[in-house]
């Protein structure tokens, strides 16, 4: 079709032509996948020619003057002659590089540079996604210091409930946040190389190339290992690294998902009370059809794509249910698809909820009024406590109470009145004794416990601390696209 460009001809995943960072699409990229196997096989050639084998400096060098200028239209034609995607890059490399073309993927099976590139990657995507986990982390931080001692109505069964602050509730969230920190620091740092193993992971290869020495074969392993910037790798494989380790990668991401979802779907029950909303732009639109509307839309995508990420921990454990022995392909389809997405996914929602911490309004004075609302019955223990101490009786107290609870209740509920129970309990004479302390009684500081210092030592203890490895990544922000 002239004039239209043949992106828009097919179908492109919104994760990436809408949402997701440079960094991370780049990180799942064809070509940092096929320049990371070029350096894979770098490696190789540079750690067997260490260990003895006719491997000369100018196919090393040949190899490395190369390994950037990757022929994609070569490939995949030489993908369709041959149905093998790691053969065909072996070719193309090898058309570019004739003189290292008899050494290159030497001894190799094609999870050498399949499964260590994956790694790699997942390595590399849990480094980008920690910093931003970082600063959603000091946002919300700094949020709850602002509105550590702001009372505001708690809610159980989204009923109102016993008073917290606006800063403790947003430590509920900040509590779930630190845990996902401390899963994705442990995921990533339990990741392993998978090495140099060959086709069944029993190294024959290289056992053979190296005439039977077994350190030459261990320490190419270690020497591989090192050089992608790995401290280990996996002792024993299939043919393939364990999908168990895909498993782990992703639940910690499925996790996340679970939190970030936890904390929007608050922001945006908070949105619809008019006490907390999230940024909204001088002329963003609501709604095509009510022009007054201010949508709590970026929350609601991160709940959207957060349930996405949370769905994707089912397909690597049912691929790592499902492989066979040694190894069988029905995995290769679907990772190419979960791995990917993960990330991606997880990139986004944490840029969003970046976004949307940074940008939090909160509106005391609606809080004030819904806890103007609530309070007089919430008082109702505090006044029967006053009247106690001031000579009455606790049961006779405990009854007039109730009775003008109820009628201030029927007010509310059935007339569509606001809470007239203060008012009852100045107009009845059986209260005078404490009338002068009721200003006193329903100050909504006095139902707040010990939410204010109970922040103060979160931050201090459990939330400042694990943010030091990222400050100085921690004045990015983030301006949305879309």
């Amino acid at each position: 079709m002239e004039g239209s460009g043949d992106e828009f001809m097919k179908y492109r995943s919104p994760l990436v032509s809408r949402y997701a960072s440079k960094e991370m699409a780049y990180n799942f990229s064809d070509r940092k996948k096929f320049t990371t196997w070029r350096k894979l096989w770098i490696y190789l050639a540079k750690a067997e020619k260490a260990l003895g084998l006719p491997i000369t400096d100018a196919q090393v060098s040949e190899m490395e003057s190369h390994a950037e200028d990757i022929d994609f239209v070569m490939a995949a034609e030489e993908e369709r002659k041959l149905r093998h995607d790691v053969m065909a890059h072996v070719h193309t490399f090898a058309h570019c590089c004739p003189t290292a073309a008899p050494i290159i993927h030497l001894g190799a099976t094609s999870c050498y540079v399949g499964d260590n590139t994956d790694l790699i990657m997942l390595r590399d995507g849990f480094d980008i996604l920690l910093p931003k986990l970082a600063r959603v982390i000091d946002r919300l931080a700094n949020f709850a210091e602002n509105y550590a001692d702001q009372p505001t109505l708690g809610f159980t069964h989204y009923q109102p409930a016993q008073l917290t602050t606006v800063g403790k509730r947003a430590c509920l969230w900040l509590q779930d946040l630190v845990m996902d920190m401390r899963n994705l620091q442990r995921a990533r740092e339990d990741l392993r190389f998978r090495g140099v193993k060959g086709t069944t992971g029993t190294q024959a290869s290289f056992l053979q190339l190296f005439q039977g020495d077994h350190e030459k074969v261990e320490e190419l392993d270690k020497m591989v290992t090192e050089m992608a910037g790995f401290k280990k790798s996996y002792l024993v494989t299939g043919q393939t690294y364990s999908r168990k380790v895909d498993v782990d990668s992703l639940c910690v991401l499925a996790s996340l998902g679970a939190t970030v979802h936890k904390i929007c779907t608050d922001i945006r029950l908070l949105a619809n009370l008019k006490e907390i909303e999230e940024p909204f732009e001088k002329e963003q639109i609501g709604s095509s059809a009510m022009p007054y509307k201010r949508n709590p839309m970026r929350a609601e995508r991160c709940c959207s794509l957060a349930r996405h990420l949370m769905a994707l921990v089912s397909d690597p454990l049912q691929t790592a249910s499902v492989q066979w022995l040694e190894r069988t392909l029905d995995d290769s389809a679907n990772r190419r698809i979960s791995l990917p997405e993960s990330f991606l996914t997880a990139d986004i929602i944490l840029s969003t909820l970046q976004n949307i911490t940074e940008g939090l309004v909160v509106y005391p004075k609606v809080i004030e009024r819904h806890i103007r609302h609530e309070l007089p019955f919430m008082a109702t223990e505090n006044i029967i406590m006053a009247m106690v101490k001031a000579g009455g009786n606790r049961q006779d107290c405990h009854e007039k109470i109730r009775v003008l609870s109820q009628q201030a209740a029927a007010v509310v509920k059935q007339e569509g009145g606001d809470n007239d129970l203060l008012a009852r309990v100045q107009a009845d004479p059986y209260f005078t004794p404490i009338l002068g302390q009721l200003d006193t009684l329903l100050d909504p500081k006095t139902f707040i416990g010990r939410a204010p210092q109970q922040v103060t030592r979160f931050l201090s203890e459990e939330v400042r601390p694990v943010l030091e490895p990222y400050k100085s990544k921690m004045d990015v922000k983030i301006e949305l696209e879309l």
